[in-house]
């Protein structure tokens, strides 16, 4: 039980990564907040889940929200321990097609919402000297073609792990990101199917591209979740994980 006790809110925590994140850290022993856009599905997905655990609608663009999503974890657990910033927004494209309102959208909720969540949860973590994971992707530490908004986004998560980690390690509080290769789950089945592509063969595609010949879980990336939350990763901050495959090793 490596987070025996502790108080975790995962956003974007009712699918794919932040379900399989929710799921683990309940079975290390945490209590969790299910944070999500869809309130309903954050519900009864904690409804699904061994442990205490709930669901909240948190849309993590709004401070307001994030701080919401704090307070309800306080008033029912007494403390936090981990924020889990998982919440984002896929987006591929030529930057000519990409209008305003899609940069907006796409920055907004994988960027700003990454530092609103951690802005809100700060004061709390300081107190229990506790950890911030954000979920990145691999498209944090290389680039594609095509994708210019969320590769700029991702960047910049990483440069807010960076930055938080020496600003908060005085306090003791940790700041690491799991930088996930493409994850079979269905929100990218969706996104690909959205784009024009045939999910399976661009599914394939990526598969191919990966050195181990798999594409990532969620669960890789749960489990990377709750190594970086418990004691075993005391002495890492400011580190982004990479779950490739092996594909940035050429």
């Amino acid at each position: 039980m490596r987070l025996q006790d502790r108080v975790a809110i995962v956003t974007g925590g009712a699918s794919g990564i932040g379900l399989a994140t929710v799921r683990r850290f309940s079975e290390e022993g945490a209590k969790v907040v299910i944070a999500d856009l869809d309130g309903d599905r954050a519900a009864e997905a904690a409804k699904d889940v061994d442990g205490d655990v709930f669901g909240v609608t948190c849309d993590v663009r709004r401070a307001a929200d994030c701080q919401a999503v704090v307070h309800s974890a306080l008033d029912r657990f007494g403390q936090l321990d981990v924020l889990h910033a998982n919440a984002g927004l896929p987006f591929t494209g030529p930057i000519e097609e990409v209008d305003e309102a899609t940069l907006d959208r796409v920055v907004d909720v994988n960027l700003k919402g990454a530092f609103l969540s951690a802005q809100a949860a700060v004061p709390a973590l300081r107190r229990t000297s506790g950890s911030i994971i954000f979920t990145a992707s691999l498209q944090a530490v290389i680039a594609r073609p095509n994708y210019a908004p969320y590769t700029a986004a991702k960047h910049g998560v990483i440069g807010l792990m960076k930055a938080l980690a020496l600003e908060l390690a005085p306090s003791g509080v940790r700041v690491n990101a799991i930088a996930p290769a493409a994850t079979d789950t269905p929100m990218l089945a969706a996104f690909l199917g959205g784009m024009g592509d045939v999910p399976d063969e661009a599914r394939e595609r990526f598969r191919e591209s990966i050195p181990l010949g798999r594409m990532a879980t969620p669960e890789d990336t749960a489990n990377a979740a709750v190594f970086l939350a418990s004691d075993e990763a005391r002495m890492i901050t400011g580190h982004t994980l990479v779950l490739d495959g092996g594909t940035t090793a050429g």
